[in-house]
């Protein structure tokens, strides 16, 4: 049992290799955490927080109602649902950056100085938790974009296809933005910090070759969704990239307090890093336990050459 685990959580912990899942609130488990025990956060969080309600999820699970839109089947393939962040209002964007400001100033304490934090994000959102972030006292180190073209956009004005078949609601996605920030180094240089803490840098691809900040995707794979049935399933191939950056030397815990069906932690499992997630629904925190050990296993491209600049043409 690691130590960084608070005792009101050990009957909720289950671990994998060098992972270990918490099923609990992650304000409430960060709250209690060591202080200056994590050395990277990466985490894809509920972008808008109503549709991760109870309510919403059983709507969802239902698989009808509610503000998840389920699109249709699309050459002979089910797509996931998503979320209808185009119905935000001013008051949920607001409510989005309160929560993001809350959760990053109960992270703070649990960094090491050097630490980054990785998070996924929407480029309709990704204004509102950028300024909590930056608000909260982390420093911002740019973003990182992986490439994938996804259903989202593109769409037609609403029952008037006919009325207007040249026009496009929005531009198509073929983006997604990873906001990179970093707990401030404690120390005079980046390098004094990497000798004390292990911190404050990213881990290179090679000695000739820097970790990129675009990284060419795809979307998350048929037989990785069966196995991690979760609506924001992100692919092994991008999460291990990223996941091996996280930690320039290889060393220390990698935490994702919005661990879902485990896919980080399964990522970091199979680059040989220690890792902690942090899950409120069971449901979900159930398909992790199921999940970790089989996506860890999984043979994906390698991460040092998904994560690799993209070369000049």
């Amino acid at each position: 049992m690691s130590a960084l685990v608070s005792a009101s959580t050990e009957q909720q912990t289950f671990t994998h290799g060098r992972a270990e899942l918490h099923t609990a609130d992650c304000l409430d488990w960060l709250r209690s955490c060591t202080k200056k025990s994590i050395a990277a956060v990466v985490t894809d969080p509920p972008y808008g927080l109503h549709e991760y309600t109870e309510e919403q999820q059983a709507k969802l699970r239902a698989g009808r109602g509610g503000v998840w839109r389920i699109p249709p089947s699309f050459d002979g393939n089910r797509r996931a649902p998503l979320p209808r962040f185009t119905t935000m209002s001013q008051a949920d964007l607001d409510e989005l950056h309160e929560f993001f400001l809350t959760w990053a100033l109960a992270l703070r304490p649990a960094l090491l100085p050097g630490a980054h934090v990785i998070i996924a994000c929407n480029p309709l959102v990704s204004p509102y938790i950028s300024l909590a972030l930056s608000r909260a006292g982390l420093e911002r180190r740019g973003e990182i974009v992986r490439l994938v073209q996804t259903m989202r956009g593109g769409d037609r004005p609403k029952n008037a296809h006919d009325e207007f078949p040249d026009v496009s609601v929005m531009a198509r996605s073929q983006w997604e933005p990873w906001l990179l920030y970093r707990e401030p180094i404690e120390s005079r240089t980046v390098a004094d910090n990497l000798r004390k803490y292990k911190t404050g840098g990213l881990r290179r691809i090679s000695d000739q070759l820097p970790f990129g900040d675009v990284i060419k995707s795809s979307p998350t794979p048929k037989k990785e969704r069966e196995l991690a049935p979760h609506p924001s399933l992100k692919p092994q191939s991008f999460l291990r990239a990223v996941v091996r950056a996280s930690l320039p030397l290889g060393e220390g815990v990698v935490l994702d307090p919005f661990a879902g069906a485990g896919s980080t932690l399964a990522a970091a499992e199979a680059v040989g890093y220690q890792s902690i997630g942090i899950e409120r629904d069971p449901v979900y925190a159930q398909i992790a336990r199921d999940a970790i050990g089989k996506l860890a296993q999984l043979s994906v491209p390698a991460a040092e050459v998904i994560g690799a600049p993209i070369a000049a043409t």
